[in-house]
């Protein structure tokens, strides 16, 4: 009888927990036993495991009692990563490979029939773990497909080694004196794009001076931001270029969105650094937006972490789906609970949402005559609830413009410049106090929203007399903090309280 044990690892959330791939060869009757709580995917890794393995010029152990254990028992896995540990764990309890080179590193990877390594998702969730279970001693080596061990090379500190078949790993494992003696290749890491400066550019919008500066506020604070107005004013116009007026992800931030794309399965290097806008149809759920299924995976605003979430035709949304939104909007991350677990999911996204006015989207249009009654408006605009127009910082007025007047207006500031300004306001925001205005709370709140007396009275005022809540009270301020270091002003003025307070205003039931 024999066993071998490989270590691999599992996907629970953005956690990566280890897993012992233990494989036990015994006299009997032929069969093979795979235990561990393992889904269906990995249960139809007997299959592709024995195929792969005499597909390759291996020996399998046709006449042997296969079991195969994954440990712990109760850690549910999924998806076909431990093909490749499990051909490895029936190699070694054969004697073909080196048992001593086994305990060294650790393995993930799909086998196709013919023995070549498919990509698997969580790559660099694995290897970020990896990293942070080695403490003091040496971490084991990660050996992954080849395209995923060019992505989870982007973390540092980590042994990744990559392959594009199972004959390049079982080579480099067999003990010595046998087989060619060839060493497993290193990883480089994928070649990342230059970031994007061939956009869609601000200056390309005609006229909307209004709304191309409540995007300059918006980017240059993190607020959330809602354009409402008729139909062709450009509201998706200047959402599709408020990306372009945010500064690249630093390599911290990109790490954190790799690793929740890569979890998806949909990491793109070409985007490295660049802060991506998810934009879901109207027609999404409450589980495609906050996440969930089974296992858990990560929705639309995890996918938009330290990106842009842009939500056309808001009103349209399904209810349930926009509440959903408001605790993410408040504390940046996501806990999907479940019977059997918790996963939690990081969501730190910018909300960029447009919508019309009324039903037939004329509402205030001075060019066309709105037809719906006066119910009518109220009840579209009530599908966005108080609680959450509460949590929208600017919520801006994108009117109509006549089609002679759009053809005289001139060229407003291309993206680059007010992305510059953009660039200074953040710089002045981290240097004094560490985050974005938008991030501020409890005590950095209260230090770093200084205003003269006037502003103070000023806003005091208008909370009274439009019977506004403390959350609002508080956005309010963060906002004219931010209009403020827009301005250049180390405390805040009655004209920086003035513009935070007027976008504020837009809505009937805001």
């Amino acid at each position: 009888m024999s066993l071998a044990i490989v270590h691999s690892r599992a996907l629970d959330g953005l956690k990566a927990p280890e897993v012992t791939v233990e494989v036990h060869l015994a006299n009997g009757l032929p069969s093979f036993t795979l235990v561990g709580l393992a889904d269906t995917e990995v249960k139809e890794a007997r299959e592709r495991v024995r195929a792969a393995l005499s597909n390759s010029g291996l020996d399998f152990p046709f006449n042997k009692r296969i079991t195969v254990n994954l440990a712990p028992a109760d850690l549910p896995k999924e998806s076909g990563r431990f093909d490749l540990p499990i051909a490895l764990g029936i190699l070694a309890a054969m004697g073909h490979v080196d048992a001593s080179k086994l305990a060294e590193l650790e393995f993930a990877g799909e086998l196709s029939l013919g023995g070549e390594l498919r990509p698997v998702r969580g790559a660099l969730p694995m290897a970020l773990a990896l990293r942070r279970t080695a403490g003091g001693a040496r971490p084991r080596g990660l050996v992954l497909p080849q395209a995923s061990a060019a992505e989870a090379a982007l973390v540092d500190g980590v042994r990744l080694y990559g392959a594009a078949h199972l004959m390049e790993v079982v080579e480099a494992l067999r003990p010595t004196g046998q087989g060619t003696g060839a060493d497993l290749v290193r990883a480089c890491a994928m070649a990342s794009a230059v970031p994007d400066v061939g956009g869609p550019d601000l200056k390309e919008v005609k006229g909307q001076t209004a709304a191309k500066r409540a995007l300059e506020v918006a980017a240059a604070g993190g607020h959330s931001l809602l354009m409402v107005g008729p139909p062709g004013t450009g509201k998706s116009m200047l959402a599709q270029r408020f990306a372009g007026l945010l500064p690249p992800l630093t390599d911290d931030e990109a790490l954190e969105s790799a690793a929740v794309l890569s979890l998806a399965g949909c990491f793109d290097a070409q985007r490295w650094r660049q802060r991506l806008m998810r934009s879901p149809h109207h027609t999404a759920s409450s589980v495609a937006l906050v996440g969930g299924g089974s296992p858990p995976r990560p929705g639309e605003i995890s996918l938009a972490h330290h990106g842009i979430l842009f939500l056309d035709e808001l009103p349209e949304f399904p209810r349930a789906a926009l509440e959903a939104l408001r605790e993410p909007l408040e504390t940046g991350h996501i806990t999907i609970a479940r019977a059997a677990r918790r996963h939690d999911f990081p969501a730190r996204f910018q909300l960029v949402g447009a919508m019309n006015p009324c039903p037939c989207g004329h509402f205030g249009n001075p060019l066309k005559a709105c037809r719906c009654t006066p119910d009518q408006v109220t009840r579209y605009q009530s599908r966005l609830s108080g609680p959450l127009l509460d949590r929208v910082d600017v919520q801006i007025e994108v009117p109509a413009v006549a089609p002679e007047v759009l053809a005289h207006c001139a060229d407003g500031e291309p993206s680059a410049a007010v992305a510059a300004r953009v660039m200074q306001a953040r710089e002045r925001q981290r240097a004094r106090q560490g985050v974005l205005n938008a991030d501020l709370t409890g005590g950095l709140l209260d230090e770093h929203t200084q205003a003269v007396p006037a502003a103070s009275a000023f806003l005091q005022t208008a909370c009274a007399r439009l019977g506004w809540s403390g959350r609002a009270f508080h956005r309010v301020l963060k906002l004219a903090r931010t209009i403020a270091d827009l301005a250049g002003s180390d405390v805040i003025l009655q004209a920086h309280m003035a513009e935070a307070i007027q976008y504020r205003r837009v809505l009937q039931a805001a």
